[in-house]
């Protein structure tokens, strides 16, 4: 038996929308060392491409005394040929933070290089950014009008300008033009004007083409959709399928890089209430599709988000819907794990503690005061015991000291965060080479004894709305997950 899901995108592009392994999210938060500095980093990612990103780096420590960024390409040729970089501003309020702008001038992965220079010496890390058109910018209709009149009027005047010069070019002062003069003038002004016409024509067809391939640009980068067909009772089948028809060609599905160990993380949350979520690691199969069969589900409609890098180390979230009906599948194993409990409610609650399975408890350290959108914070979750003492048995999931995801209550708003930030695993190891002294491990990772009882991710919310957070950290050899609800401002 097989029975055919419907496979549905949901894209919303707004003002403040990146590409990338988000959806809806596009601004990138980084969290690491540079050397002997620990550096917390946002890059604001234009929405046109070519376009200016802003970067706001904050140094932990009061000893940094210049910064330099330069932005480049990520792999491939070209990514070890930096450009002159930019010196960035050291605030005089706040000497530990900096500031600067970089024009990024083509779509794909890029990298945003910093180099630090202090009292420690010299340090240097790379901030992998994918960059992309997120939409087209239309012209302000009085700034329309204006350049149509001038258009115009250059027009008019550049026949009338012909014209004279055969008519009077050669006249004496005071001396009246021949008859003949006046006919030439008028034939002149004629060809001239059709050649004007012609002019502005083949412009506007010009104009035309290159913004019909910005817009196939825009469409390109666009999420793609996840195509899901259940097999054989509980076999989770998901295929890609881009906006754009070129899309499959030259993002190979064939050739994505693994992240984390897995070549793809499949989340699956019950909408409209956000009451279940499944983080599943498919394996691929032939034909560039990917193939999981589902642990024990509950019948309904689940948001498919699903993430790959693909071998550039561009992220990319595939997107869509699935109707599932009640399935008894097989027990969860590995890195694989499910959560379910009570429904988001509107508007959003301010609980910060998290009862756990096991008793304990995992609490977000969350500062005073409204949270806001479009700014970098970080968030900091602590697990307690069920005696209310720090948890000393926290283990590495998936090589991080824990997971996050950060999803707007109508699905416009999506991120897979760990401590290093928003920016993907095996985009960052891409990132890291040729840096003056490569890091000793991992950004966000975990020894395998000592951990801390605490998990941070460097983050903002792209835009007002009720959000749901789901925190996942691994003790005991299970995962846990936390889930807390936003209001954001």
């Amino acid at each position: 038996m097989r029975l055919r899901v419907s496979g549905v995108l949901i894209l919303v592009l707004c003002a403040a929308l990146t590409v990338c392994a988000h959806v809806g999210s596009p601004d990138v938060y980084f969290e690491g060392d540079a050397g002997p500095y620990h550096l917390f980093v946002t890059v604001r990612v234009p929405q046109v491409i070519p376009g200016v990103a802003e970067i706001r780096v904050r140094s932990a420590s009061g000893d940094v005394q210049s910064m330099q960024f330069v932005s480049m390409r990520l792999s491939g040729p070209g990514s070890n040929l930096p450009p002159t970089p930019d010196l960035a501003q050291q605030s005089k309020e706040d000497p530990q933070f900096f500031t600067g702008s970089l024009w990024l001038m083509e779509s794909g992965a890029l990298r945003v290089r910093i180099r630090v220079d202090g009292a420690k010496g010299k340090g240097e890390v790379s901030v992998p950014v994918p960059s992309f058109a997120q939409r087209t910018l239309t012209m302000d209709k009085p700034l329309k009008g204006i350049l149509g009149l001038l258009m115009v009027f250059l027009a008019v005047g550049m026949v009338f300008i012909a014209g004279a010069a055969v008519r009077e070019g050669n006249l004496a002062p005071g001396e009246t033009p021949a008859p003949v003069k006046i006919r030439r003038a008028k034939i002149v002004m004629a060809i001239t004007a059709v050649v004007v016409v012609g002019i502005l024509y083949l412009g506007r067809a010009w104009w035309g083409a290159e913004k019909g391939n910005y817009e196939r640009g825009v469409n390109f980068f666009k999420p793609p959709a996840a195509e899901t067909t259940l097999e054989s009772g509980n076999r989770l089948v998901i295929r890609a399928h881009g906006q754009d028809k070129e899309w499959s060609e030259q993002v190979r599905v064939e050739e994505v890089i693994p992240d984390h160990n897995h070549l793809m993380h499949l989340f699956l949350i019950r909408v409209p209430g956000m009451d279940r979520l499944l983080h599943l690691h498919p394996e691929r199969i032939a034909g560039g599709a990917f193939a999981e069969d589902l642990p024990a589900i509950s019948a309904g409609k689940y948001q498919v988000f699903a993430d790959v890098v693909d071998k550039a180390g561009f992220p990319w979230t595939l997107v869509g819907e699935v109707n599932l009906p009640q399935i008894d599948g097989r027990p969860l194993a590995g890195d694989d794990s499910s959560w379910s409990g009570a429904p988001l409610t509107k508007p959003a609650g301010e609980a910060s503690t998290f009862l756990l399975p096991d008793g304990g408890h995992m609490k977000w350290e969350r500062a005073s005061g409204p949270l806001r959108a479009n700014t970098a914070m970080n968030f900091t979750f602590s697990v307690q015991t069920k005696e209310g003492k720090p948890a000393q048995d926290l283990e590495p999931y998936m090589g991080m000291a824990g997971h996050a995801e950060f999803v707007r209550s109508d699905m416009s708003a999506f991120a897979h965060v760990h401590p290093a930030g928003s920016v993907a695993m095996a985009a960052l190891e891409l990132a890291q080479a040729g840096v003056l002294e490569a890091p000793p491990a991992m950004p966000g990772g975990m020894a395998m004894g000592g951990q801390s009882p605490e998990v941070s991710f460097p983050y903002g919310f792209p835009r007002p709305g009720d959000y749901r957070i789901f925190v996942q950290i691994k003790r005991g050899g299970q995962v846990e997950t936390g889930v807390f609800d936003a209001r954001v401002e």
